[in-house]
C-alpha cells in the first residue's frame, strides 16, 4: 500500500493530526514524523511562558504512526467510513527529553504481535539530533463495527 494512501485514509484532521510523513514501512513496522508547529493549540497553556508538548500529545503522535497507519497497511484497509472502529487499548510510555514548539520528530514502531486486529507495538520517538524523546509500547484495535 502507498505511503500516500495511507496518509490519505486516517481518520484525523487538523488541529490533531500528528502524522506529515510515512518514511518506511514493512510487515514488521514503521517510520513517520512529524514537526510541532510552533502555533499548536496545545501550546496557549502548557506551560505558561515555556511551551512544551504534553505527553498525552506525544503518546498521540506515536499512536498515531506506529499503530494507526501501520494497521491500515497490515489491515490492507481501502476506506474508512462510520463503521470503521479504532480503540487504544493499552499504552506504556517513557519520556526522557522534551519536545519544544517547532521540533520535528520521528517515530520508529515495531511490531511485538498482530493477531484478531489487535496490535501491539514498540515505539520511540527521536529528535531531530536522534536523542530518545520517549519509548514504550502501544497497542490499538481496528475493525468494522456490526451494526
Amino acid at each position: 500500500m502507498e505511503h500516500k494512501h495511507i496518509l490519505d485514509l486516517l481518520p484525523y484532521n487538523s488541529p490533531f493530526l500528528f502524522v506529515d510523513e510515512l518514511i518506511s514501512l514493512s510487515e514488521d513496522g514503521v517510520t513517520g514524523s512529524y514537526t510541532f508547529k510552533k502555533n499548536e493549540f496545545f501550546y496557549k497553556g502548557h506551560f505558561k511562558n515555556f511551551p512544551v508538548t504534553p505527553g498525552v500529545i506525544l503518546t498521540e503522535c506515536m499512536a498515531q504512526i506506529g499503530v494507526v497507519c501501520f494497521g491500515i497497511s497490515l489491515m490492507k484497509i481501502e476506506d474508512f467510513s462510520e463503521k470503521t472502529a479504532i480503540a487504544l487499548s493499552n499504552s506504556e510510555m517513557d519520556f526522557y527529553i522534551p519536545v519544544f514548539p517547532g521540533e520535528k520528530v520521528t517515530v520508529v514502531s515495531e511490531k511485538v504481535y498482530f493477531r484478531f486486529n489487535k496490535l501491539k507495538c514498540k515505539v520511540k520517538m527521536l529528535n531531530n539530533k536522534d536523542e530518545i524523546v520517549a519509548r514504550g509500547t502501544i497497542s490499538g484495535m481496528m475493525g468494522v463495527r456490526k451494526n
